[in-house]
């Protein structure tokens, strides 16, 4: 009989199965059931976190496993409305209770309330889900504040000082002369990401005024909630930071009761008068910070890195760790309404010893989105263990050298050479990356067995070369020497070497085993012989973090490296690969952690190997000027009258609904929530005195609709205002919303139902907050005010030129790519798979000897080229054209398509929208474009391999295609 596999984590895969199959609809915007069984606030973050048309339209968007713990935590939250840990596994994993020991667990006093574990791998962005679901919950309560689900309440536990500082970074900001900048914080600078546009005045006004740190707990005053930031020694009872020694203690380990006790409690605990724990309970709630967090009425506490979480283990008995006792004492007062949310890479305590030894998993993870996970998805670095023959060679004990005394005397041989690997390695990443982009600078770190040792590998690091400005040392005892004033700057100089070339290399014990956010560690040498699992992947989670982002070219070589990997090959590059200088001996540990496919190894042979690949940046080449191109840009001056717009309301398309069916269908109710389909954002839920909207309402529903479509129009045109204002051909109507809003008026009053309509007789309101009516009054003045904007003159407009040789590098893999002469560089990139139309393109063009110049566009350098549109679903979009060709007469901005392709709705948009562009430039005076036309055209596959075989012209297929001349009669609208 087959033994089942035990599920290690239920709670997990039943709710995946219940989530999971309803992403692809929540993603597409097609309705799922989902967004009808959580709130209508709920239901609004929803689509605007995930729903591919909002995602279009930012840089920055929750990878899958980030959606996966969102979605979870919610889903237990809202839809299945658990008060406690043993109601969520009868919801979704009744069959694992039965499994030995689960039942008595999940009954524990501990988990009767609200608590969920997110276990996500390091590097993959627990504090964005954090701030997510921080954003959830207090929109939430403000929407319905007697709503026992949600709280404006919080408290953000860190295991140590540098989580703790980052949390404080990510919600208030860094310090700028001595004040933290509030427009420095994670969640204002991804607002975008993070919190819809009605929403974010409240939130920051919230976050600025409610943000309470550990020293502050109990003492400010704060409004509508709090956010209390602290480190878990404060509830611990002291502020302790050595309790867990970070130079030995392991997780999970035996320590000593009677020290832990001592170092918590000034007194302990006794018989004599005033020495009882109960009186020594309420001495130490009295009037602190947990008497403050005790007497709230309702908590959401986020632990980060939660692992600290483990118990004390003495003899048979299990005690919890003195701090976590503490958040039990704070959820004594509030039952359900105390909310439990931990997060951590390795949410496990390591049980057991020798060939038992193995690990508990907390009971409660709701998402597991594991180190494999995320580098199958490239979300981190690829793993590679550099195995040299001469590492190999050495014995397996690599602790220094000691006396009788056990007292360091020096570093071990095999030390000093795993050190050589590793500066040699650091050295061809240093040499190669500087020629793809200066500005990266890879850090080796160096993780020491205990800190008597790090002095010896700074020494030894000197004797090799390295300046004292090259090594950075960050220990406990190095903290001790320099003392807290001197300490800081070398703090912060630790969380800045991303942005400098030096320090080069950083040393220490396993105080940057958390929190430790940076992103150009590249190499890792670990001089110690520990095999615990816990360590071993917090270790290489300090260089797990991308250092390689936005590049297509680089990403696709990153692509090419993890394939190689799975199949057990080397890596051909070193973007965003870890190489960890290990003895051969250790490999099975990292297998075990992450499965063969994952691992990769390279030997002696691998310094042979580009670190780059077959990357290059391509210069401008020798007399480029001629190749290049000439772009008129429209300015329109700050202080410029724009043109009046003018719509007239009664000349608009009527509604396909029949008002009447409509006002039957809607049937009775007191509260509704409207969707605005031209941006998937809700304008709110309106509430109704018995049934009759009042003006204010009404006002308020045309307010929002104005807003939407305005800012929709402008949004995403280029991520910055000032930019925006400055060069943009589309006004934002910022000037004109009071216009706006009274052509909705006149429109539903008296044109959109083609007969007069009025919203506030009995509850005709009711029918505009259907989604598919607000669809089309967003998508009628959408279409309209598109068409003004696109036809206003700029026969006044002031220009400027830019020439494409600003860009002066481009990236392009040798591999593949096509020799150019007709262009401002030498080669021009094509896409690896898939890339034969426009080679042979290139190709054909370049050999017209009509053809003055041509350039292929690069999407992210080249990004004045984007063009704004409008997608077939209203949601407005930009995209890059392909190329750009030249002729003595005219420019052709082409896009080359697969046949297939052509009739695509939203290529046919981006084609109006382009035309549009063109007939612009053509109406400025000849001087100012150079005195060509601007023509487009979209070439399908068949036509290019049809002319290109009668061995007709590039340049003439360009002319017979033009789809936009100046003679031809002028384009009424963009749709």
């Amino acid at each position: 009989m087959t033994q089942v596999k035990r599920d290690l984590f239920p709670l997990a895969t039943g709710i995946s199965k219940l989530v999971d199959q309803q992403i692809p609809d929540l993603v597409a915007g097609r309705g799922p059931e989902l967004p009808g069984q959580v709130t209508p606030t709920t239901a609004e973050l929803l689509k605007f976190w995930f729903q591919q048309d909002y995602c279009d339209l930012r840089a920055l968007n929750f990878h899958e496993g980030q959606r996966a713990a969102i979605l979870h935590i919610i889903y237990a939250h809202e839809v299945i409305g658990a008060t406690s840990l043993r109601e969520l596994y009868e919801a979704v994993a009744g069959e694992a209770m039965l499994d030995g020991g689960v039942f008595g667990e999940v009954t524990r006093d501990r988990h009767a309330h609200p608590k969920y574990a997110a276990k996500m791998a390091t590097g993959t962005g627990k504090t964005w889900v954090l701030n997510a679901l921080l954003v959830w919950q207090y929109l939430n309560k403000i929407a319905n504040p007697k709503d026992a689900r949600f709280t404006s309440n919080f408290l953000l536990v860190a295991p140590g000082l540098i989580v703790y500082d980052r949390l404080l970074d990510s919600f208030q900001g860094k310090m700028v002369d001595g004040q933290r900048d509030f427009t420095t914080s994670d969640i204002y600078r991804q607002r975008d990401l993070f919190i819809p546009d009605s929403y974010r005045t409240s939130v920051f006004g919230f976050l600025q005024s409610s943000i309470v740190t550990k020293g502050e707990i109990g003492r400010k005053v704060t409004g509508s909630g709090l956010v209390a930031i602290t480190n878990w020694h404060l509830l611990a009872g002291e502020e302790d930071p050595d309790f867990v020694d970070e130079d030995e203690t392991d997780m999970g380990r035996e320590v000593d009761a009677k020290t832990a006790v001592e170092s918590f409690l000034p007194l302990t605990p006794g018989t004599a008068s005033g020495n009882t724990l109960e009186v020594l309970d309420r001495r130490f709630l009295r009037g602190g910070p947990l008497a403050a967090l005790k007497d709230l009425p309702d908590l959401m506490v986020f632990n980060d890195e939660a692992h600290h979480i483990h118990e004390v283990r003495k003899a048979e008995e299990v005690t919890d760790v003195e701090w976590q006792k503490s958040l039990r004492e704070i959820a004594s007062t509030k039952g359900s309404r105390f909310i439990q949310v931990d997060f951590s890479a390795t949410p496990y305590n390591e049980v057991g010893s020798g060939a038992k030894k193995g690990r508990q998993y907390f009971p409660h993870i709701v998402v597991d989105f594991d180190l494999t996970s995320a580098m199958r998805a490239g979300l981190v670095k690829a793993l590679t263990l550099d195995k040299r023959k001469d590492v190999a060679a050495l014995p397996l004990d690599f602790k220094a050298e000691r006396d009788e005394q056990k007292r360091v005397t020096g570093l071990s041989d095999g030390q000093r050479v795993m050190l050589r690997a590793g500066l040699k390695k650091l050295q061809i990443l240093e040499d190669q990356f500087s020629e793809v982009d200066p500005e990266k600078h890879p850090k080796l770190l160096v993780v020491c067995e205990d800190t008597t040792v790090t002095p010896y590998v700074m020494e030894f690091l000197q004797s090799a070369g390295l300046s004292e400005e090259d090594i950075l040392r960050v220990d406990s005892g190095r903290k001790a020497e320099l003392g807290q004033k001197n300490w800081e700057p070398l703090r912060e100089r630790l969380f800045d070497v991303d942005r400098h070339k030096q320090p080069k290399v950083i040393i220490s014990v396993l105080m940057l085993r958390e929190g430790f956010d940076v992103n150009n560690i590249c190499v890792v040498v670990p001089l110690r012989s520990s095999e615990a699992s816990i360590l071993l992947e917090q270790t290489i989670g300090r260089g797990l973090r991308l250092m390689w982002r936005g590049n297509e070219a680089i990403d696709e070589l990153k692509r090419e490296t993890r394939e190689r990997i799975a199949r057990r090959e080397e890596p051909n590059n070193y973007f965003d690969v870890l190489f960890i200088v290990e003895h051969p001996a250790f490999s099975r540990f990292y297998e075990q952690l992450l499965g063969g496919d994952l691992v990769g190894e390279v030997g002696d042979d691998a310094d042979s190997t580009g670190a780059t690949g077959d990357l290059e940046n391509v210069d401008l080449r020798p007399g480029c000027q001629a190749y290049d191109f000439e772009v008129p840009i429209i300015i329109r001056d700050a202080d410029e009258e724009l043109k009046r717009p003018s719509v007239d309301p009664l000349v608009l398309p009527v509604s396909k609904y029949q008002v009447d069916w409509l006002i039957r269908q809607v049937g009775q109710g007191d509260r509704f929530v409207s969707e605005d389909a031209q941006t998937g954002t809700q304008y709110g839920d309106y509430r109704v005195d018995g049934g009759i909207l009042t003006a204010t309402g009404y006002n308020d529903y045309l307010s929002r609709m104005t807003t939407r479509i305005t800012e929709a129009l402008g949004r995403n045109l280029t991520t910055s205002a000032g930019k925006y204002k400055e060069i943009s051909q589309y006004p934002i109507l910022q000037a004109y919303k009071p216009l706006l809003t009274g052509w909705l008026d006149t429109y539903i009053r008296r044109r959109m139902f083609n007969q007069d309509f009025d919203p506030l007789e009995q509850e005709n309101w009711r029918v505009l907050l259907l989604d598919d009516v607000a669809h089309d009054i967003a998508g009628v003045f959408a279409t309209k005010l598109t068409e003004v904007q696109a036809t206003q003159s700029v026969s006044e407009a002031i220009v400027q030129h830019r020439f494409l040789s600003d860009v002066r590098t481009i990236p392009v893999r040798s591999s593949s790519s096509v020799d150019v002469r007709k262009c401002i560089y030498p080669k021009l990139p094509v896409p690896s798979e898939g890339g034969g139309l426009e080679r042979l393109f290139i190709e054909w063009a370049d050999q017209d000897s009509r053809v003055e110049a041509l350039l292929k566009i690069h999407e992210y350098r080249h990004g004045f080229l984007r063009r704004p549109y409008l997608k077939a679903d209203g949601m407005p979009a930009q995209y890059s054209p392909d190329f750009l060709v030249r002729t003595d007469t005219d420019v052709y901005v082409v896009e080359t398509k697969a046949q297939s392709a052509l009739s695509d709705e939203n290529v046919q948009r981006k084609q109006r929208a382009a035309l549009a562009w063109c007939e612009q430039l053509n109406q400025l005076p000849g001087h100012l474009r150079g005195d060509l036309y601007w023509n487009y055209v979209l070439l399908g596959e068949t036509a290019v391999r049809s002319w290109k075989a009668k061995n007709a012209r590039a340049s003439e297929l360009l002319h017979y295609m033009s789809l936009r001349r100046t003679d031809q009669p002028a384009q009424e609208s963009m749709f």
